[in-house]
């Protein structure tokens, strides 16, 4: 999975595959309780591990380019997080923040897929969701964080 995310890095990216998967390990073993008792329970801690990992080094190269305005994102074309620029995913991240506030398992899928490049159909099997709740789910993830992300740049 990190080979596959880190593939669609910019040129200027400085974290690889290895190092996610490294840092992804570090951070899922230093929390007490985090022996894994099934698949796809590692899966979900693994998506969101590389999520913080993928979102704190977008912050750190941000803060070091002191700028940059919000740059639209299109969701639609989007599988993965990986190929974004560090505006656009800080952008998703803050959204699907709020949706996990609004609806967390709609955010989990999201978070599977965009963040771990689970398939729809490994997303539903990991969620415990028939494949067509999961379509449904993500056709309504989807819309939602665009509008969120839409409503923040104006």
């Amino acid at each position: 999975m990190a080979a596959q995310k880190m593939a669609r890095e910019g040129p200027n990216q400085t974290l690889q595959a290895t190092a996610l998967v490294h840092e992804a390990w570090l951070r899922l073993r230093g929390h007490p309780g985090s022996q894994t008792q099934n698949h796809a329970r590692f899966l979900a801690a693994a998506a969101n591990a590389m999520r913080r990992i993928l979102i704190d080094n977008a912050r750190r190269k941000k803060a070091q380019r002191h700028g940059g305005g919000w740059v639209r994102v299109d969701l639609d074309g989007l599988e993965l997080a990986a190929g974004m620029e560090d505006d656009q995913l800080l952008a998703v991240d803050e959204a699907l923040d709020r949706l996990a506030a609004h609806d967390a398992l709609k955010a989990e899928l999201v978070n599977l897929r965009f963040f771990a490049g689970l398939t729809l159909e490994e997303s539903a099997k990991v969620l415990e969701l028939s494949l067509s709740t999961a379509k449904r789910h993500w056709a309504y993830a989807r819309a939602w964080l665009y509008r969120e992300i839409e409503a923040t740049k104006t």
